[in-house]
């Protein structure tokens, strides 16, 4: 048994995102218990803080997705139960996961980020739909990227072309969510930079670029092997590359996170970096972007899990 003790490894939960995350879930898991650790896997229920009460790991890591996963909330229950876990603290990953909040956040920053507006539901019906969407297309321009503003994976994200698509693209984001973000769209390469910090500071794993064969990076594109084409690392010039690993850096510091992170980019035709979206959580499935880049930095995902979980528990020790 390894001297971290009892691992527990959360995943599941409620969100439209639970069975990405029992995936990432069995992934982490079986990686760890290939570096000698005791691991057990459960999900997270309303008997989850009674039972973190009578019988308590040494160490958490988390892998819930969306709601309840990486807006504070599980790493709250953590914070009460007294247990260190792997991830952000729970003000940090508010933050993140409001993606309005973070855009705001990195912009003040320095960090560029398409311009953008927030609608809530309330607002589109009160207001009147179809005034709302013309003064969206006159300030924004077409295409656009309608998303919900909390959440993850794509669900309810929709790449908007013409005018005339945009009352259904508004309707399939409030399905997921009360307020809808709306991007101008940024033509481009589009990549995700892993962070990771294991004790000596935030580092960038290589990029990933990322080719979806529908042109879409939506959740079948994300989730279904063979939809999409990677490149690890990312097919960029040295000076965007560079960039693109700075902006990953600066956003997980800007954001206050800790441990890992993953930002989302698109690199226009200039080599400018955009920031999409930052993850507290990012998936660990077999077709996760995480996991490839730890592959092509030449690091293995148990032992980076177990390292990550040594600063958890370091981490708990000295605020303890």
């Amino acid at each position: 048994m390894s001297d971290l003790g009892r691992v527990l490894v959360l995943a599941g939960g409620l969100s439209h995102e639970r069975d990405v995350s029992l995936r990432s879930g069995r992934r982490v898991a079986e990686a760890l218990r290939e570096v000698g650790l005791d691991v057990e896997q459960r999900d997270a229920d309303a008997d989850l803080l009674a039972s973190l009460r009578h019988d308590a790991p040494d160490v958490v890591f988390p892998l819930l997705h969306g709601v309840s996963g990486e807006d504070g909330a599980i790493q709250e229950v953590l914070s009460l139960a007294g247990l260190p876990y792997v991830g952000s603290a729970p003000t940090a990953c508010r933050l993140a996961f409001d993606k309005p909040v973070a855009k705001a956040i990195v912009r003040r920053a320095g960090i560029a980020t398409p311009t953008s507006a927030v609608l809530s539901q309330s607002t589109f019906r009160e207001l009147g739909a179809g005034v709302l969407l013309d003064a969206l297309v006159a300030r924004l321009g077409l295409p656009l990227v309608v998303k919900p503003a909390r959440g993850g994976s794509a669900l309810g994200t929709t790449v908007v072309r013409s005018a005339d698509e945009l009352p259904a693209a508004m309707v399939e984001c409030f399905a997921y969510g009360e307020r809808a973000l709306i991007e101008r769209w940024i033509d481009g390469t589009e990549v995700a930079v892993s962070v990771v910090d294991t004790g000596d500071g935030p580092k960038a794993l290589p990029a990933v670029e990322i080719v979806p064969e529908s042109g879409t990076y939506d959740y079948h594109a994300r989730y279904t092997a063979g939809a999409t084409e990677f490149f690890v690392p990312a097919r960029l010039d040295d000076a965007a590359e560079t960039a693109v690993a700075e902006v990953a850096v600066a956003a997980h510091q800007t954001l206050g996170l800790s441990d890992l992170s993953r930002t989302d980019l698109i690199v226009d035709h200039d080599g400018v970096p955009w920031l999409l979206d930052v993850n507290v959580a990012p998936g660990m499935t077999e077709t996760s972007l995480l996991p490839q880049s730890v592959q092509a930095a030449g690091l293995d995902l148990g032992v980076l899990a177990r390292e990550l979980l040594a600063v958890a528990v370091d981490r708990h020790r000295l605020a303890g």
